[in-house]
């Protein structure tokens, strides 16, 4: 069995109907588990409660930065193979990552403000992220701008070329340039900068409830994409007819 079999919009709709139950029912109980576990850890002797946050904006941030990795795989599979679920997959998700990072920069904004006395620094990574989000506008601005969706789907890869630049440099920024004031990553395996378990294994759940419910959201998303291009394509042979 091949892989892009699930190309097929048909089978695509088949298995992921049959999927999706599952998946939202484990997001639900992965996520406010999660969280309501996160909110029990006691505080951090530096950080105080404000280390709670951690539990909403390390997952947002994680998956706004895999998300447009994800339009990336899914776009570059539009242009060289013209599968059109990948490109409606894509569009799908655009909706989703913006919101995941609007969520980190807000968050990280409220950790922030306690810590570094401040709500927003001009620091690498947090520059970066701003950017990142911009692109995911300009993305759903630009697929809202044409009206060929084979078209759209090509201008918008590109622009999902090019906006891989800025998700890289949000996930290693901190790497790239020593200064600023954001820390390094929360979850390391570098020696001296483990996370603690007690806050380390309610992140995991976080991490775990966050992917899920983006791929909840993505499955149903994508399957509405792809009632839409059929009624688009039902009319416009009702009216050549």
């Amino acid at each position: 069995m091949s892989i892009w079999e699930y190309a097929n919009p048909v089978k695509f709709m088949r298995v992921s109907g049959a999927a999706l139950p599952w998946i939202a029912a484990a997001a639900a109980i992965c996520l406010p588990a999660g969280l309501v576990w996160g909110w029990m850890t006691p505080e951090d002797y530096k950080q105080g409660s404000t280390v709670k946050i951690m539990f909403l904006h390390v997952p947002a941030a994680m998956m706004a930065i895999n998300i447009w990795v994800m339009m990336l795989a899914a776009s570059l599979i539009w242009l060289i193979r013209r599968h059109h679920v990948s490109a409606l997959a894509a569009r799908a998700a655009a909706p989703i990552g913006a919101v995941m990072t609007l969520v980190a920069l807000v968050t990280g904004a409220v950790w922030g403000q306690p810590m570094w006395g401040t709500w927003w620094e001009w620091d690498p990574r947090l520059t970066s992220f701003l950017i990142l989000f911009l692109f995911y506008l300009g993305y759903m601005a630009l697929w809202g701008a044409i009206e060929n969706p084979d078209s759209a789907a090509d201008l918008t890869g590109v622009l999902c070329l090019v906006g891989s630049v800025f998700a890289l440099l949000s996930r290693y920024a901190v790497n790239f340039w020593n200064q600023g004031l954001h820390q390094g990553a929360s979850l390391s395996i570098a020696p001296g900068e483990r996370m603690s378990a007690v806050y380390k294994y309610p992140l995991y759940l976080c991490m775990l409830g966050f992917f899920l419910l983006f791929l909840t959201l993505l499955l149903v998303r994508t399957r509405t994409e792809i009632r839409r291009r059929r009624t688009a394509a039902l009319l416009a042979r009702e009216v050549r007819a």
